[in-house]
């Protein structure tokens, strides 16, 4: 399939996407590839402080919401480095959490999950909802707490399930 060319980048990018302009390999599963990628840091080290890497490393399969390094930043001053507490790592895990949906849901799964409303409702590992819609042919994820963000990269295909890049943190109310 591949003929060895690994390297390459382009073959890579025409079957996964790049993120952050890292190579995504869809035989490598969910935290495999977002250690690899130059925009998900902060991510990768909120996976490890939650001990969530063994079960987003698992069978799956997983649709993440991956929000990105600059939409960490974007959060209140001092939120992240409180929420990356030994004392506050079950409120991270929650966080980290509802950003998480069971299942493989590629982009056009969620638009057939459209409803008369024009939305995906779906419900994330922690419980929470999660909504994805659609404007001007872009896809946005919505949060409890009302907030929205475009899904900037999607279809990140991964061996335990799939990546959608997310401009902003998804919080739970």
């Amino acid at each position: 399939m591949d003929s060895g060319n690994d390297m390459s980048g382009e073959a890579m990018a025409s079957d996964n996407p790049t993120v952050g302009g890292a190579p995504m390999m869809a035989d490598m599963n969910i935290v495999e590839n977002a250690v690899n990628s130059p925009i998900h840091t902060t991510l990768v080290a909120a996976v490890q402080q939650a001990n969530l890497v063994e079960t987003l490393q698992g069978e799956g399969p997983f649709t993440v919401f991956a929000p990105t390094d600059e939409a960490f930043a974007a959060l209140p001053d001092g939120t992240v480095e409180t929420l990356m507490m030994d004392e506050n790592r079950e409120q991270l895990a929650g966080i980290l959490t509802a950003h998480v949906v069971p299942g493989n849901l590629t982009t056009q799964a969620l638009r057939d999950e459209f409803g008369s409303d024009g939305f995906a409702h779906l419900t994330t590992v922690s419980g929470d909802a999660l909504s994805v819609g659609e404007r001007d042919g872009q896809l946005y994820a919505f949060d409890e707490s009302g907030n929205n963000y475009l899904i900037s990269t999607g279809d990140v295909m991964q061996s335990n399930g799939v990546i959608h890049v997310v401009d902003g943190v998804l919080l739970p109310e």
